[in-house]
């Protein structure tokens, strides 16, 4: 089985990417998305938050709710406005944000690579999510929601996707975001083999963000496997750019109380392995060990001692070395996937939401982070490690709709 193949996408019909594309599942509650939506009829969030078309206080996981994004689907398709490819194609999806491109290859991701970790992964996933992904997949026979991959050095891979784009796109669209989602159809059958040749050339992928969406994926082609090693449910849905184009943003913390301690015996706890530099400017970090710590209404510089930075990929990472040094040892916060005394907030919205969030009253301190590299995550999933809760936050997202992958 290849690592990545051509698939017939579905995809919004000519002049119709504009209405339908819709920000990603899991970046909106329901509330957000029913106002997002509002006066959008053809608006992909009524099937990827259909409980927005269900009575207010619809339980998001009930039944009803799956049945209604099928409904939806069907509805869309019927109308033409989403249109199949009459063939196996590949598509080039290009990203501009704030004057920054990246560009990279839309196919179907092979399963038993998933499986056997030739596309690696870095984070625990949680049933419950898994659960609500095998379900929105059942009702639908469709992947609507991209695994958004990265893929190592593969410059003959970069120049196909640099040609392809420099022509004229099927779809060109610009979610309210901001961002610009520019589509491209492969349908040139060597230049489709090359593509696919060049991938089964690479060691491996790298999941960058979609980790529930490809596991919900395993679990349904485990259900419905059958001889057919080539069935469409045996691939999922996957954008793969050049890991160097990848852009990861910090993912700072905010913390609710200082565990008892009043500041100045804070201040002496943490000196103990970092150092200490006040800031008139809030702080961003310019190196990996370097943090911004905002307490009291002002801004400090941390820098971590050196002698205790480990060598093995998970324990250097800086939301490591941060949570071992001084979140846990000096505020108490162990477990930070459940403890309610830590909050995360992604460096999209800036560290004057940091600002705020603690000159409210709401939270006592915060920390900026340096973001994590993409070489990092690829060295963690590289050893089959996983790397601690909200470590990335990769922009610009994918929009949901523009393609989606039918598997029956």
């Amino acid at each position: 089985m290849p690592l990545v193949r051509p698939f017939a996408a579905l995809r919004p019909a000519p002049g119709r990417a504009t209405e339908i594309i819709a920000p990603p599942y899991d970046v909106l509650n329901t509330a957000e998305a029913r106002a997002l939506a509002q006066n959008k009829p053809w608006s992909f969030l009524h099937i990827s938050k259909p409980e927005i078309d269900l009575p207010e206080g619809t339980d998001p996981y009930a039944p009803e709710v799956y049945a209604k994004a099928a409904q939806n689907l069907a509805d869309m398709i019927a109308a033409g406005v989403l249109q199949r490819d009459g063939q196996p194609c590949y598509y080039v999806y290009r990203l501009v944000m704030d004057g920054r491109s990246q560009v990279g290859l839309v196919a179907s991701a092979s399963v038993a690579a998933y499986d056997s970790h030739r596309i690696r992964r870095h984070e625990f996933t949680r049933p419950d999510k898994e659960d609500d992904r095998v379900r929105q997949i059942d009702a639908l026979n469709a992947q609507t929601g991209p695994v958004l991959l990265a893929y190592p050095d593969a410059p003959a891979v970069d120049a196909i996707l640099a040609e392809v784009s420099a022509g004229t796109p099927e779809a060109d669209a610009v979610a309210e975001s901001g961002v610009r989602h520019t589509l491209w159809v492969v349908r040139d059958a060597r230049t489709i083999a090359e593509l696919t040749g060049h991938f089964e050339a690479l060691p491996a992928l790298y999941i960058a963000d979609g980790h529930h969406r490809s596991a919900a994926a395993s679990r349904i082609a485990a259900a419905r496997r059958t001889s057919d090693a080539e069935a469409d449910h045996e691939y999922f849905l996957a954008v793969m750019f050049p890991y160097h184009q990848m852009r990861i943003l910090d993912y700072n913390r905010l913390i609710r109380d200082l565990q008892g301690l009043d500041e100045a015996e804070f201040l002496n706890r943490v000196a103990d392995r970092f150092d200490i530099e006040a800031s008139a400017d809030p702080v961003h970090p310019a190196k990996p060990g370097e943090f911004g710590l905002y307490l009291g209404g002002r801004w400090r510089r941390l820098n971590i001692h050196s002698h205790l930075i480990p060598q093995d990929p998970v324990g250097r990472l800086d939301v490591s070395l941060l949570h071992a040094y001084l979140i846990e040892p000096i505020l108490g916060i162990a477990d930070a996937r459940r403890d309610k005394r830590i909050d995360f907030v992604g460096g999209i919205r800036g560290l004057g939401e940091l600002e705020r969030r603690v000159d409210s009253g709401e939270m006592v301190l915060a920390f900026s982070l340096y973001p994590t590299r993409m070489q990092d995550l690829m060295a963690v999933a590289d050893v089959g490690e996983v790397m601690p809760p909200k470590s990335t936050w990769f922009e610009p997202k994918l929009a949901d709709g523009m393609v989606s992958h039918v598997i029956v």
